[in-house]
């Protein structure tokens, strides 16, 4: 959690929860994820992380602490001038899967919903991104059906591609929220040559790169070109 970060495509980062019950860039043979091996170094030593990334840990009042930020509308970022002009940009769960099964929809609804909805939250932009999209969605569902609240303008959803196999988790982010939600896809790290098709004319936003650190599988720069004209030609946005 910071209110400053060098992820290009934001200004801060929350984790309202830290660990995650796994995914392709965590499993027993594949261990890349930077939030699980910053986990090894640091879970169970040091104030804030889970004792290990694979226990799921609720951390509340951090989304209420990220709610007193700055409002940065109309300010520029020299090192991040894309972002100028813009509210806030927060990242939530950049270290963790909010959408884990540890993690009750109550508490998400107390701890993330309310925050963003409050006098204080609603100055930002909340980019909430998870690779458990069907659950996101139901979580969208109870919100409307149970909770009777409308899903907030200023948060955003987006889950995350990496190969043709997981391409499917759009479908699941377009049943989350309503008309005016905003919608991203982060192509990262991508793995190979991905096709969304008819998918990529219903998100808003597309973010692509390829895997950091001890680089395992290569990337493709024209993989880029591809999906950049392709946006293009979608009215996506890219980044």
């Amino acid at each position: 959690m910071g209110d400053k970060t060098k992820i290009e495509w934001c200004d801060s980062t929350v984790n309202p929860t830290m660990g995650c019950d796994g995914c392709e860039l965590w499993t027993p043979e594949n261990r890349i994820c930077y939030a699980g091996q910053l986990h090894q170094r640091y879970g169970g030593r040091t104030s804030g992380y889970a004792a290990s990334f694979e226990q799921v840990t609720e951390f509340p009042g951090r989304m209420e602490e990220a709610t007193k930020w700055s409002d940065l509308s109309g300010c520029e970022r020299p090192d991040k001038p894309w972002l100028n002009g813009l509210s806030r940009m927060i990242f939530v769960s950049d270290m963790s899967d909010l959408l884990s099964d540890a993690i009750s929809f109550d508490y998400i609804l107390d701890e993330v919903i309310w925050k963003v909805l409050n006098e204080r939250g609603m100055k930002h932009r909340w980019l909430w991104l998870t690779k458990r999209p069907k659950r996101m969605a139901e979580f969208s569902h109870w919100l409307r059906n149970d909770a009777r609240v409308q899903w907030p303008t200023n948060l955003w959803v987006g889950t995350s591609v990496t190969s043709q196999a997981n391409v499917k988790r759009i479908r699941d982010l377009l049943k989350v929220g309503n008309e005016h939600t905003t919608r991203f896809v982060s192509l990262e790290p991508q793995w190979e040559s991905v096709q969304m098709g008819d998918l990529l004319q219903q998100i808003n936003w597309l973010i692509q790169g390829g895997e950091a650190g001890t680089v395992k599988h290569p990337f493709d720069v024209a993989w880029a070109e591809q999906v950049r004209k392709e946006c293009q030609a979608a009215d996506v946005a890219y980044f």
